[in-house]
């Protein structure tokens, strides 16, 4: 490995990510390098590690590259392999369209969570900031069974909710009982998060807005996560009695995270809309003697 490799660094609503363009899927990145990359001193620093790879060259989603060009190799910071990630799949279109590679519009994004359809919409005025990103975010499962979490001497009730990988939402007076999210919070029944779980809590603060603080798996608290909006989101329209497939008509919930403000919509055939920004702030070069030592170690 003796050729610089390109990155950028992007973000949506501060859930930060490496990027990789790698189409061909050339380049070796293990566990080790990952997380030497998205080291926040020792690194370029980051939640997770966004690998650009064409589906039909990985083979993880040779099988989607009909339904889509592209495919998202999502890492989280720690190394490990992660199904989906929303806010990932925003910044993810948005290095997409830096890169020229599609425009302003539709497309579509493999993920290990399946295929999520993407709108990149137009700036607001000419020139401006670009436009938001929306993910169609897939349905929300609704497993059954009751789910505790704990910090410290607390407890609360929580919502199992899937989104392509596991949240667990618990609604609290204060966000700051959630403590410092460093380590997972313990929940219970072991059985029901046999992989771990993204841990949500959750304020009220208007009707149809609410607040919250996330313990990602694998990295610790973040300043956004995509998925956990959307089934925070879902939580709380079941908690307020709001079923759009029975209802018939779309809820849309605002969530605030540390990073800035998401949109989410359920509609009434069950699938979930995101909608936030999503931002490309650098770009350069790894040094391939330092990712080759940092690999060897993987």
């Amino acid at each position: 490995m003796s050729t610089p490799i390109a990155f950028l660094k992007g973000h949506g609503t501060e859930n930060d990510f490496v990027i990789v363009p790698d189409a061909d899927n050339t380049i070796e990145l293990s566990p080790a390098a990952v997380a030497a990359l998205c080291d926040r001193r020792a690194g370029i620093g980051g939640d997770g590690l966004l690998h650009v790879v064409r589906s039909a060259a990985h083979p993880d989603a040779r099988h989607l590259a009909d339904e889509a060009e592209w495919f998202m190799d999502y890492r989280n910071a720690d190394g490990s392999i992660v199904e989906m990630c929303g806010n990932g799949v925003r910044v993810f279109a948005r290095y997409l369209q830096r890169a020229g590679l599609v425009t302003e519009g539709d497309l579509a994004v493999a993920t290990r969570g399946g295929v999520k359809r993407v709108h990149i919409a137009k700036p607001a005025t000419p020139g401006g900031p670009d436009g938001d990103v929306t993910v169609a975010m897939g349905k929300a499962v609704l497993p059954e069974g009751d789910v505790t979490v704990s910090v410290a001497d607390r407890h609360w009730p929580a919502r199992n909710v899937n989104m392509g990988n596991p949240h667990a939402v618990a609604f609290v007076a204060d966000l700051a009982h959630a403590g410092n999210l460093y380590e997972p919070p313990p929940f219970a029944p072991a059985t029901a998060y046999p992989d771990g779980v993204n841990v949500e809590f959750v304020v009220d603060r208007a009707p149809r807005h609410v607040a919250m603080r996330v313990h990602e798996r694998g990295v610790g608290e973040t300043r956004s996560c995509g998925t956990g909006a959307c089934a925070v989101a879902v939580a709380a329209a079941r908690r307020d009695g709001l079923d759009p497939a029975a209802t018939g008509a779309p809820v849309t919930y605002t969530v605030d995270v540390l990073g800035g403000t998401l949109v989410i919509t359920e509609r009434p055939d069950g699938e979930i809309e995101m909608t936030g920004p999503a931002v490309i702030v650098a770009e350069g070069e790894i040094a391939p003697e330092w990712l080759a030592a940092v690999t060897s170690r993987g």
